[in-house]
């Protein structure tokens, strides 16, 4: 199977993947069934059919309206369809290229099962506020399984000592306690200085999360991406909006997702180039 092939098969697959992950988002959170009843117009309730729910294309097809009442469909509902469709070809190109066509097939279906699960639950914290525990805990077991099928996710753990499966699962016990641990212990810090809430706990479930699939480094750098992205887009949305509150979820899974997909270029920003953009206006 050529690289080329197996994208254009993981492109498809993603696209799908993305129509069963907004069913996901907006089912599970409030308590529906995720497979019964068919997908319906939520203006109308008219019930969607088969060659209606064809991932973008329907939407498309549609003119990005209802069949039946013509309300406008949120073009979320695509955009989530192709943006998991275009993660899955890149991550199979990445695969296909560089290991055996099995080993390449579980590699890409683990790295796109890990970021269906941060797109999922970046985009339930976005509306609702809440992280669920029926995607978070189970999530983190996930994570050490996907570790154990594909230990190249935990990189440096493997180059420092060369024993893959166990110390891929080791880092990702790791990578789950110390983020678990570290983001509990700045909120409970932040609560007795502020005397507020300043996370919840589903925020320390998510990094728990994020460091069971990457690791206990790849936690860190998830997490700095996060914290940065969060104070740069806060500051936009207090001077537009005077909002001083934001979901952290969709932060830590964009950190999480960064370090997944560009994860040597979150390596070299974090430990070389941020370093030397601070340490030049001081030295010189």
């Amino acid at each position: 199977m050529t690289p080329s092939f197996a994208a254009a098969c993981a492109a498809l697959f993603g696209l799908c993947v993305g129509s069963f992950l907004n069913v996901v988002v907006w089912r599970l959170p409030r308590g529906l069934s995720i497979v019964r009843p068919r997908s319906a117009c939520p203006d109308c309730g008219e019930p969607i059919s088969a060659l209606d729910n064809l991932p973008v294309l329907s939407f498309l097809w549609l003119r990005g309206r209802c069949r039946y009442c013509y309300q406008p469909i949120s073009l979320r509902y695509p955009l989530v369809e192709a943006t998991m469709g275009a993660v899955s070809a890149l991550l199979a190109l990445r695969w296909f290229r560089a290991l055996e066509p099995g080993s390449a097939v579980v590699a890409t279906v683990v790295e796109a099962a890990f970021f269906g699960l941060l797109l999922a639950l970046a985009l339930i914290d976005l509306d609702l506020r809440i992280l669920p525990d029926r995607l978070t805990l189970p999530g983190v077991l996930a994570g050490l399984i996907g570790s154990a099928a594909h230990p190249w996710l935990h990189r440096n753990a493997i180059q420092a000592t060369g024993f893959a499966v166990g110390d891929a699962v080791l880092d990702g016990i790791l990578g789950a306690a110390g983020g678990a641990g570290l983001l509990w212990g700045i909120s409970w810090a932040a609560e007795k200085i502020w005397k507020r809430e300043a996370m919840g706990l589903g925020d320390v479930k998510l990094l728990a999360l994020i460091g069971a699939w990457l690791g206990l480094l790849g936690m860190l750098y998830a997490l700095l991406v996060a914290v940065m992205a969060g104070a740069a887009i806060g500051i936009v949305v207090w001077i537009v909006r005077r909002d001083r509150f934001l979901p952290f979820g969709p932060f830590l899974a964009l950190g999480g997702a960064a370090v997944l997909l560009a994860g040597g270029w979150v390596e070299w920003v974090i430990l070389t180039w941020w370093p030397g953009m601070v340490a030049g206006p001081m030295g010189g």
